[in-house]
């Protein structure tokens, strides 16, 4: 079972760097500068959770002879760069290949289902922060480190198993999941609401919570995301929501969104992959969510302002 990384940055380089370490046959997609970069220095894990220093398999392009065809293809890239890696790996898959996503949303999927067909395209969620670091390593940045997978259609293709079985075996906090687009629609839930908080106020859970009425802002935006689930047949468990109303109204907590860090060093966003996407599902299905339309708004207008930024400094220079 070949399995192809797309990439080799905070996300797939963790994962692909557990799985070959757990003996995966996992080569990865990179370009050209990451890729001297991981021929000097291999790829590196610093991690509580225990460090990993691999030699990888890289490529720079695929489906030519020297790649082959990949059984597996694990997507970790942000949505932004899911067109750039579409065509990147359309050749590199075998015909009875799959597709695992770890993209945060639904918004990615239809438009996979439409290249792969959706038997070929797998469910999957990620629950991992880490960094790239300047110097190349990727840096894990507490103990959590949970993957889950699972088949969105019946039956579920042959390689699921044995994926399952190699991910079984990397230490990962890893379950095989039967319900994977209700897991992901957990998270959609999870993470449109802390974007939302974070990104809005600039600042982390704690600090929100400080404010004068940061509580109900955070509060009000989970609710009109557990409203726009509801219309999509999902409807979150009692403990599943005990568990996010307490980490989203924990003093003291520095969680923040990692779209909140891609803000501070003014980068691009998936504003609308994920709060965009979250807006237009409850504009469809009539769902009153002034809070999520407010968070995305303050995106857009930073969105906007980045461009222009850039523009500027692309013509001065």
């Amino acid at each position: 079972m070949r399995i192809l990384m797309l990439g080799a940055g905070g996300i797939g380089g963790y994962f692909g760097a557990r799985m070959h370490q757990a003996g995966g046959d996992v080569t990865f997609l990179v370009r050209p500068a990451r890729a001297a970069k991981l021929a000097a220095d291999g790829l590196r894990v610093v991690s509580p959770l225990g460090d990993v220093h691999i030699t990888p398999k890289v490529v720079t392009t695929v489906g030519g002879p020297m790649s082959g065809h990949f059984d597996i293809v694990v997507l970790s890239c942000k949505a932004y760069d899911l067109d750039a890696a579409l065509d990147s790996i359309a050749p590199a898959l075998s015909p009875e290949g799959v597709v695992l996503p770890l993209l945060n949303g639904f918004a990615h999927l239809s438009r996979l289902d439409a290249q792969f067909g959706q038997e070929r395209v797998l469910g999957g969620l990620a629950h991992l922060s880490v960094t790239l670091a300047p110097t190349g390593e990727i840096r894990h940045l507490n103990q959590l480190h949970r993957l889950l997978i699972g088949s969105r259609k019946t039956p579920a293709s042959p390689l699921l198993r044995p994926l399952a079985e190699l991910l079984a075996q990397t230490g990962i906090d890893f379950s095989l999941s039967e319900n994977i687009e209700g897991d992901m629609w957990d998270k959609f839930i999870f993470l449109s609401t802390l974007a939302g908080a974070t990104c809005t106020m600039r600042s982390s859970i704690g600090d929100i919570l400080e404010t004068h009425s940061g509580e109900a802002f955070i509060i009000g935006l989970l609710d009109e995301c557990v409203a726009v689930a509801a219309q999509h047949g999902h409807i979150p468990s009692a403990e599943q929501l005990t568990a996010y109303r307490n980490q989203l109204t924990a003093r003291g907590s520095g969680t923040s969104a990692s779209m909140l860090r891609d803000i501070e060093r003014g980068g691009a966003t998936e504003a609308d992959h994920i709060l965009g996407d979250m807006v237009c599902r409850a504009e469809t299905h009539g769902v009153d969510a002034p809070l999520l339309k407010l968070a995305y708004s303050h995106l857009q207008a930073y969105e906007i302002r980045r461009r222009l930024i850039n523009l500027q400094q692309r013509t001065e220079s």
